[in-house]
């Protein structure tokens, strides 16, 4: 199987993306006087992706509530505040999945704002909803959904709180996938050498703080854990050493994740844990990468997303040497569930 990286494929697959930056944008501002509340809503990488939009909205918002929701648990829980001053987000790379569609009739009937991101217009998800933004034929979906969800709330915080970073967000988002082609080139040659020396191992942990739980997740689970089957388990460096910690030898395979957002300290005070008795760790910091074309106060709103294009060449690596492709799955796709 080929794993080489092919930066012009990446780029030309976010193109409609990064053109439907501005739409994203003006919706956002558009809908702002009529928002008092938000609900994301997603399974899988794309709940992943607005765990950072709600962190960051949580950090500059005065006065937006935010939440995030499963689909099967949000239908279950029925909010009570599903009114007309609520804007809800439904992401779904296929614009198929079974719960997210289901979402979307769920809210058919309810006074709010709805608004989908997926891949594919003519897909269920896309059909059910009064707005949507589609990424297209895209392999960084996650990254393209992220782009215009993160550009709609912008554009929402500009108008309606006057937040400072509007602009810069939308030219660094646009800037974003050759930033992320950087970073993946950037890493090749470790992600070649950690892959083989950590291609026998079956389990490892992952260890992020704040927004960068998202790459911590979406790496760990959605891709090691799903596609090569390992043992691969995320953990928040808030609840660290409230436990997860005691599994933590020489010989414990640990990927620490640093970014660039005020959860830092709490990833460097594990990182000093680990230097001293860990013995097998990749350590990850955004700091080592120079995210060309990325505004400074924008940084570590992507940052996850740079980590996340360097990571994923580990995990090519890793495929070749375990003989396992990444398209690879036992139930997912193939049985009821």
């Amino acid at each position: 199987m080929s794993i080489a990286f092919d930066r012009d494929a990446v780029l030309s697959g976010l193109e409609q993306t990064r053109a439907a930056l501005p739409k994203a944008y003006a919706l956002g501002q558009e809908l702002a006087p009529k928002v008092d509340r938000i609900y994301l809503i997603a399974c899988g990488s794309a709940n992943r992706a607005m765990l950072g939009i709600q962190y960051w909205l949580e950090r500059y918002s005065p006065g937006i509530e935010i939440r995030r929701y499963f689909p099967a648990e949000f239908m279950a829980i029925d909010p009570p505040r599903l009114d007309e001053r609520t804007l809800v987000l439904l992401a779904s790379k296929s614009g198929t999945t079974a719960e997210t569609v289901a979402a979307a009739h769920f809210l058919k009937d309810r006074p709010c704002q709805v608004v989908a991101f997926s891949q594919y217009g003519e897909k269920p998800l896309a059909q059910a909803v009064p707005w949507h933004f589609l990424v297209g034929d895209t392999s960084e979906s996650f990254a393209a959904m992220f782009m215009l969800m993160q550009a709609l709330i912008g554009g929402l915080m500009v108008a309606k709180e006057g937040w400072p970073l509007g602009e810069k967000l939308l030219s660094s988002l646009d800037a974003l996938p050759a930033a992320m082609c950087d970073a993946a080139q950037q890493n090749e040659a470790r992600a070649a050498a950690d892959a083989a020396t950590y291609a026998g191992d079956d389990r490892i942990y992952h260890v992020a703080s704040g927004p960068g739980f998202t790459t911590a997740y979406v790496f760990g689970v959605c891709i090691l854990m799903e596609m090569l089957w390992l043992h691969s388990y995320p953990i928040e460096a808030a609840e660290f050493f409230h436990g997860p910690f005691e599994i933590v030898d020489k010989q414990t395979p640990l990927i620490l994740i640093t970014g660039e957002d005020p959860s830092r300290p709490l990833m460097e005070r594990v990182v000093k844990f680990c230097d001293t008795y860990a013995g097998r760790v990749m350590n990850y910091d955004s700091r080592a990468f120079t995210m060309k074309g990325i505004d400074p106060e924008i940084r570590p709103i992507v940052a996850p997303y740079i980590l996340q294009a360097a990571l994923k060449r580990f995990s090519a690596h890793l495929s070749v040497l375990r003989n396992q492709p990444l398209t690879t799955r036992r139930y997912m796709w193939k049985v009821a569930y």
